[in-house]
């Protein structure tokens, strides 16, 4: 398939210019208030590093919008030392009453490849004894999500709320493939969300589906439209929770190469409103609206008159769950045109890299 011949050259030139690091400089923690299932509460953010995601040093060359490959070592960790890691990261974090602890791994924490079973289950056992963390949150490809490893999972976490994030990024089975080259179809989801939902387990296993808006070749009003019928198969298909992802330019990717050339913007800030408005009215579990790198040259931008106001109410409707007020804005006029244009503006690039 093109798509996978075109990220394999984009991964393999990242890659081979990649500076090697160790991976305990590789493993950032940090904290912030947050939505738990059980209202506003404390999350710990921990990254731990691994030999980067399976799908992404691939021969698929991975995603077309992600270049997370690139802040892991590309080695194997030994087991000792990633549990070591996530000892000394949540340890500079005080746990709370309500705590969520929320782990990432550039990959899939449930691939035993990327995260041995052994430092796994001790990381989850760490967690298990903590009596203030009430959820914690894993992400993982939907091939890695079986009904054994979730009762292993379950085992060593013991009760608590334990959430999976599937990067479903679409429910369109053509977008997900040729625009985001995921590998990996609606069926492959609704597997993993069954498992997730159908096991008897000691646990709470609960599936968040993770949900890009604005792919590449996507007009910004496809994009609107995309995102908020995907958000609402996730909710019919069960999942517990939905995450947006609103596009930012990460390096060394294809969706990069494009913007670089003028044929790709991330989305206005306007059509992440007009989404969450949306699905707040139309589907019934929470909804979280990612704000990175919002108002940035390489992430959603409206203009500097509202950008900053935007975000800000944002990030208090994630946290309420509340429809986020409406605000004027000279710059909304140009939204609203392109969306109104946004069939004859869309962009018709071909998928070919000039070597």
């Amino acid at each position: 398939m093109e798509i996978e011949n075109l990220m394999q050259e984009i991964r393999e030139d990242a890659l081979s210019k990649m500076e090697r690091r160790p991976p305990q400089d590789l493993a950032p923690s940090w904290s912030g208030e947050d939505l738990l299932y059980s209202g506003i509460g404390n999350a710990i953010f921990i990254v731990l590093p691994t030999p980067g995601c399976a799908w992404a040093i691939s021969g698929s060359g991975g995603c077309t919008m992600c270049s997370y490959v690139s802040d892991s070592p590309l080695e194997k960790v030994e087991p000792d030392l990633l549990v070591d890691i996530f000892k000394k990261a949540i340890g500079k974090h005080e746990i709370n009453e309500k705590t969520v602890v929320k782990i990432f791994a550039s990959g899939s924490f449930l691939n035993p490849d990327e995260i041995p079973r052994i430092a796994r289950d001790k990381i989850l056992d760490i967690l298990k004894n903590e009596k203030n963390v009430e959820e914690v949150v894993v992400e993982s490809r939907p091939e890695y999500i079986t009904k054994d490893v979730l009762k292993e999972c379950c085992e060593a976490l013991g009760n608590k709320i334990f959430e999976i994030g599937i990067g479903l990024e679409t429910s369109n089975d053509y977008t997900r493939e040729n625009k985001i080259n995921k590998g990996f179809s609606k069926k492959d989801f609704e597997m993993a969300v069954n498992n997730i939902n159908d096991t008897k387990l000691n646990c709470d296993v609960r599936a968040k589906a993770y949900i890009f808006v604005k792919p590449i070749l996507t007009s910004e009003k496809d994009a609107i439209e995309e995102a908020v019928e995907s958000a609402e198969y996730a909710e019919s298909v069960g999942a517990s929770r939905i995450s947006f992802c609103p596009a930012t330019i990460h390096k060394d990717t294809l969706m990069e190469l494009l913007w670089r050339g003028g044929s790709y913007q991330p989305p206005w800030i306007w059509s992440i409103m007009e989404i969450i408005r949306r699905v707040r009215g139309s589907v019934d579990i929470p909804i979280i609206m990612d704000t990175a790198g919002f108002g940035s040259r390489r992430g959603p931008y409206n203009c500097k008159k509202c950008n900053s106001q935007l975000k800000s109410i944002i990030i208090e409707s994630n946290l309420d769950q509340s429809i986020p007020e409406d605000l004027e804005c000279e710059c909304k006029e140009k939204w609203e045109s392109e969306i109104e244009f946004s069939n004859i503006t869309r962009s018709t690039t071909n998928l070919l890299r000039k070597k």
